[in-house]
């Protein structure tokens, strides 16, 4: 085994660590962004900031994310093949900005429903929604490059700074400094341009790894046009269409059940939807750290593959998913025993919870976690297309399940419906792993003398 290849490993477990211990930080720090609203503002003004937050996190999620994801596996392969040059950069700006166009056209068109329906006739709401959208286009493009570069102490901070900033607003009004729902939404507009502040420092260090190189600067001279070829505007729009397909599947798995519940729910919807939000937080909890772990090793795999490295590839994917397995059966065990107590603990008693539901949203939970896994390396492979078309139809299977018919128990449809979806996911999305690994096999037998 190579040296590179033995350290690839350690390198990829401090990466998920450091982003780790960021991202949940930064989970705190927004929960305390909220707990201190709740006491700054009214139940009504607090709404709407919930709904503003809950409005920028879903577009933004599913707008930037595919670029940002676009940008660490290029970055990452470029490394891996010794090639130099900006010109994938512009790639990828070039999109991010199309990106945020289509937004804005979007926004100023459905300003209606959105200022008055969405945030109760706010305009300051609204023009914060639209500032804060597209602040957050320069945050994941920087997101992008920091995971690309491996730089996840930057990225760690990035984040940090950005919850840091937008708690400060919500700190002031309860101090009593400043009053009101404007002001404390400000700070969802405010916190990823002040997140920004850890791009001058990457870019130097990016400076410093290359100064006085005259290897580098040859080598950039002389594979600008190789450079050019690697990542072209057609290509880069059709990785981050798909990837933004794939987020679309996602947001159906993590909000889709609640909000179908209440559609198709003709007395005691909004209830229903409540208690299914309770239930399926199991799930959605863990996607949180879960990002550190998806951020490090997309660029981790990426390398992996762009350097024939097959063997350390198959071990970072199989030593994630053994660790993902421990911890959802680990989970799945605690709400087995504990699992209606807790739900009631956390959230009350209004309603009874069913240890076997919980244990199937674990389980399911395990399955969707794996899935995203699998999901890096088929990215890292680039194969971006085949991996949005297995999410579309694990997503259709999902509401099928949910709408196709009404059970008697409809919070059991809705547990039953998210584990059998992520069954499928995790299915399909590992029938497209081994399909690579079994290519790549082929591919090594074929280079061998």
């Amino acid at each position: 085994m190579t040296s590179s290849a033995s350290t690839a490993e350690p390198s990829y477990a401090r990466g998920a660590r450091i982003l780790a211990i960021g991202i949940g930080v930064t989970g705190l720090v927004t929960y305390a962004y909220f707990s201190l609203a709740s006491h700054a503002l009214s139940d009504d003004d607090y709404g709407r900031i919930s709904l503003l937050w809950s409005a920028i996190f879903i577009t933004v999620s599913v707008l930037y994310r595919p670029v940002e994801q676009l940008l660490s596996r290029t970055i990452a392969d470029r490394a891996a093949r010794g090639l130099t040059g900006w010109h994938h950069l512009r790639v990828a700006a070039t999109i991010q900005l199309a990106l945020g166009v289509v937004f804005v056209v979007g926004a100023l068109i459905a300003r209606g429903p959105l200022q008055d329906d969405l945030l109760g006739g706010s305009e300051t709401l609204y023009w914060i929604l639209i500032v804060a959208v597209l602040a957050y286009a320069a945050s994941y493009f920087a997101r992008g490059f920091l995971a690309g570069h491996h730089w996840f102490p930057l990225y760690g901070a990035l984040v940090f700074f950005e919850a840091c900033a937008r708690v400060m607003f919500a700190l002031l009004a309860v101090l009593g400094v400043a009053s009101g729902e404007s002001f404390v939404a400000l700070g969802m507009a405010a916190a990823p341009i002040v997140s920004l502040v850890v791009v001058p420092w990457a870019l130097t260090h990016h400076l410093r790894a290359t100064e006085g190189s005259a290897s580098a600067l040859d080598a950039a001279t002389a594979d600008e046009p190789t450079a050019e070829a690697e990542l072209t505007l057609s290509h880069g729009a059709a990785f981050a269409a798909s990837v933004l397909v794939i987020m679309v599947a996602e947001q159906t798995f993590l909000n889709a059940g609640p909000l179908l519940l209440k559609a198709t729910t003709e007395s005691n919807g909004a209830a229903l939807a409540g208690f299914a939000f309770n239930v399926l937080l199991i799930a959605r909890a863990p996607l949180q750290l879960f990002q550190a772990i998806q951020t490090s090793i997309l660029p981790h795999l990426t390398k992996s593959h762009a350097g024939g490295e097959a063997d350390q590839f198959r071990r970072s994917i199989n030593v994630t998913l053994g660790a993902i397995a421990v911890f959802a059966l680990a989970v799945a065990l605690s709400m087995l025993a504990l699992g209606p107590w807790l739900m009631s603990l956390f959230f009350g008693s209004e309603f009874d919870y069913d240890r076997g539901g919980l244990v199937l949203v674990s389980l399911g939970m395990g399955m969707y976690l794996a899935a995203a896994t699998l999901n890096q390396a088929a990215l890292a492979r680039a194969r971006a297309s085949q991996a949005a078309a297995c999410w579309v139809a694990a997503a259709l299977a999902f509401v099928i399940g949910l709408v196709a018919w009404a059970w008697d128990d409809r919070i059991l449809q809705v547990e039953v419906a998210y584990l059998s979806g992520a069954v499928l996911l995790c299915g399909l999305l590992y029938a497209l792993y081994r399909s690579g690994h079994e290519a790549g096999l082929v591919a090594k037998k074929d280079r061998l003398p």
